[in-house]
Parts: C-alpha cells; sequence; structure tokens
C-alpha cells in the first residue's frame, strides 16, 4: 500500500531539522614542534530543515571541504557541537542515512563501476537484488551505460565518468541527506546539467542536499539558501532574495555617512575607502532626505538586484578589508 502524504504532513517533514551546528570550530597544529595554530573553521552555527538544498560558497581554503567533514563525522571539531536528522554528529546509526560524494575520491581502479557500485551498496546491507536493480537505475541517472559500467576499470575512466559514479554511490543507500563536494568538478555542460536536474531530482523527493561549489550559476539555479565562506568565518547567509534582493528593491551607493548612520537603513552594507553601497531596506524618498540630512549624498540607484557573483565578490573583499 502506498502512504499518500498530505500537505500539512509534507510542511512537518519539511519544518524538521536535517542539520543543526552550533559553535563548531576547527584549530590544526602545526609546525616542528606543533606549536603553531590554524583555524580553518570558526565559530559557525547553522540550521538547515529537512527538504532544504543548501550551498557553500567560498574562495579555495575558506574551509567549506573542514566544514563537510565535520559534519559528516569524518573530522572531529576543536570546539562546538552538532547534529546529524536528531543524532550527535558522527553517530552511525545517522550515516546509514547519508550519502557522500567526496571532491577528489579516491576509488579501487582495479574495480569496474559496477563492481564500485555493489561493493559500497553491500557496505551498506542493501539486498542483493534491490543493489542491482538500484544500481541499474543509478547509471541510467548518471548518464553511464551498464555495458560500460561492467567491463570497463575505474582506471580507464575519464574524470567526468569517475564523477559520474561518484555521484551515483552517493545515492546508493536512498539517503535523506545527501553531501556533495564539487559534485560539478570535471564535467562538460551536459555533465553538469545531469548532475543539476540529479540535485532537484533528490530536492522534489523531499531530500536533504548540502553541497559546496565554485560554479555560482549552478548554486544560483539550484539552492533554497546559501552561505558564504571566507577564512573559517560565515559571512554570509541567507535565500537569494534576502541576499540579493529582489527586483522591487533598490542598490544605493553613495559617499558620507557612517556605518552606524547607514547600517539601519541599508542591509549588506559594505564601506570602501569613502564610498559605500548596499541594499536599501525601506522607502526610497526617506532615506534620500535621511542621507542629507547626515551630510551624505547618493551616488547611484538602481532597480535590480545584484547577481551572485557580484555579491560573492562583495562580501570576499568586505571581509578581507576588516582583517
Amino acid at each position: 500500500m502506498v502512504e499518500v502524504l498530505t500537505n500539512e504532513s509534507q510542511k512537518q517533514i519539511i519544518q524538521r531539522n536535517a542539520i543543526v551546528a552550533e559553535g563548531l570550530s576547527k584549530t590544526y597544529r602545526t609546525g616542528f614542534w606543533l606549536n603553531q595554530k590554524i583555524s580553518s573553521l570558526q565559530d559557525f552555527s547553522l540550521t538547515i530543515r529537512q527538504g532544504e538544498t543548501f550551498g557553500v560558497l567560498g574562495p579555495n581554503g575558506a574551509g567549506k571541504t573542514t566544514l563537510l567533514k565535520i559534519l559528516l563525522g569524518i573530522v572531529k571539531p576543536t570546539a562546538g557541537t552538532g547534529e546529524i536528522l536528531g543524532y550527535p554528529l558522527g553517530d552511525r546509526t545517522a550515516k546509514q542515512s547519508i550519502g557522500y560524494l567526496p571532491e577528489n575520491a579516491y576509488y579501487y581502479d582495479y574495480l569496474t563501476g559496477w563492481e564500485l557500485l555493489d561493493f559500497i551498496g553491500s557496505l551498506f546491507g542493501v539486498a542483493p537484488t534491490l543493489r542491482r536493480q538500484r544500481i541499474a537505475d543509478l547509471l541510467d541517472l548518471v548518464g553511464l551505460s551498464q555495458s560500460v559500467a561492467r567491463k570497463k576499470q575505474l582506471r580507464q575512466y575519464s574524470k567526468g565518468m569517475v564523477q559520474r559514479i561518484g555521484v551515483a554511490q552517493a545515492l546508493i543507500n536512498d539517503p535523506e541527506i545527501v553531501f556533495l563536494d564539487e559534485p560539478m568538478s570535471g564535467l562538460d555542460p551536459v555533465g553538469r546539467y545531469q548532475v543539476r536536474e540529479i540535485i532537484l531530482m533528490l530536492k522534489n523527493q523531499g531530500k536533504t542536499v548540502f553541497f559546496n561549489s565554485h560554479i555560482l550559476s549552478d548554486v544560483e539555479l539550484i539552492c533554497d539558501r546559501i552561505g558564504i565562506l571566507n577564512k573559517g568565518e560565515l559571512v554570509a547567509m541567507g535565500t537569494l532574495n534576502e541576499l540579493l534582493g529582489t527586483e522591487q528593491s533598490y542598490q544605493v551607493s553613495g559617499h558620507g555617512g557612517t556605518e552606524a548612520e547607514l547600517k539601519p537603513w541599508l542591509e549588506h552594507l559594505i564601506f570602501q575607502n569613502d564610498t559605500w553601497h548596499g541594499q536599501l531596506a525601506k522607502d526610497l524618498p526617506e532615506f534620500l532626505t535621511y542621507i542629507a540630512s547626515i551630510g551624505a549624498k547618493a551616488i547611484a540607484i538602481e532597480l535590480a538586484r545584484q547577481t551572485l557573483e557580484e555579491f560573492f565578490i562583495d562580501q570576499i573583499k568586505a571581509s578581507r578589508h576588516k582583517e
């Protein structure tokens, strides 16, 4: 019998927390005497609802992979706590419901693609009959032929083919949460499109997807919310409308005034040298009257939101400016 979920039941499922992080930090010791400290994650807090697609952006070395490995229980945090599906980080019960695609995965390259998926499915305890059917379905999903998967060893695969097998192995246990570290890496435009479609399919199935990516256009198309990491710190988080504004909002830049005077009026306010810019949160005529009263002046007003790329670059520059 197929269980039919009512709209109310679906809302309750979506409203459960899939991932919770509170004050996560990670510090590594380095140097000959291990007397130097490098902080790769600092006081990171986050709550992701079940069924949500969350993307993490950041330059190289921002702490994205460290964060992901802490959430997976591969690396222990120096400070802070977290939960996956209500279980503490690293709990074996939660791991049964997790799928993971590493950024630079190493698979046993003497295996064929089919053998790899069969092996990983057996580790999760998937029954042999179900395993064979699921492998066939996943190969079709990621665009690899079954004949190639059965006959060709992984050492003979291209980078794009290895990435496709990686996506398939992350889904072999039908996980509730899927962690993807740079899932578009090494893929041609067709492969990227297929992975986007897979993520959207998982989203439609009510699964939670957490992924890191450098490809901003893909993040913009897929994610419910995004977070931007820089040098281990979360510098921005929210929906695209919250971060970039809607078409009815204004991007305003100008000079004069102080941060304390302008912050109540402008969201995502950034000062660079003598100029500032941000998203207007209140009435435009009132804002213009106000800045005139404090000796400030608007030099540009645009009825359009920033692109994600522009917002990302601005946040990284502002973060570096504070150092």
